[in-house]
């Protein structure tokens, strides 16, 4: 006679998932974020008389792995192209990104969309408020994805330059 136990089934669901999880490679369905692939540094400039500060951020992408660029070119990647924004305790007057041009993909099913790969340089334009010399917190939201296909889960990375 079969016995029935509870949760049984639970059991069975659950391990029959993470088996495929594991066979399928796909490493944002495993729990991977896209910071273990990318490195990022930020250095910022001496605010000039004017309250002007120059900031750049510096990504290093690990071989076999790309970053969506910005601008993407793709309403359909629209979400996942690479953002950074600067921020301030104290309301900053202007802020201009100057994203680089990324490298063109044509893909069957997305069509044409731009990626950064290797070694990335973004240049930041900080307008301060008169007499702000307070701490710059930067964020860089990416998402990675390897050249097999797989994407990590997006990551945001802060940054403060002082």
């Amino acid at each position: 006679m079969i016995q029935r136990c509870k949760g049984c089934f639970f059991l069975f669901v659950l391990s029959v998932t993470l088996a495929a999880l594991a066979v399928g490679g796909n490493s944002a369905a495993a729990g991977g974020k896209s910071d273990t692939e990318v490195k990022v540094s930020v250095e910022g400039s001496k605010i000039d008389a004017g309250g002007k500060q120059e900031i750049t951020v510096f990504l290093e992408i690990n071989k076999g792995w790309h970053i969506y660029s910005n601008p993407v070119g793709s309403d359909e990647l629209a979400g996942a192209q690479t953002e950074v924004k600067i921020t301030a305790k104290t309301k900053l007057r202007d802020v201009k990104i100057d994203y680089p041009r990324g490298q063109v993909v044509e893909d069957k099913i997305l069509g044409k969309y731009a990626v950064y790969h290797g070694k990335v340089t973004i240049k930041a334009t900080v307008q301060r408020a008169e007499g702000d010399t307070g701490p710059l917190e930067v964020s860089v939201r990416f998402q990675a994805c390897n050249d097999r296909g797989s994407c990590l889960f997006p990551a945001t990375v802060r940054k403060t330059v002082p």
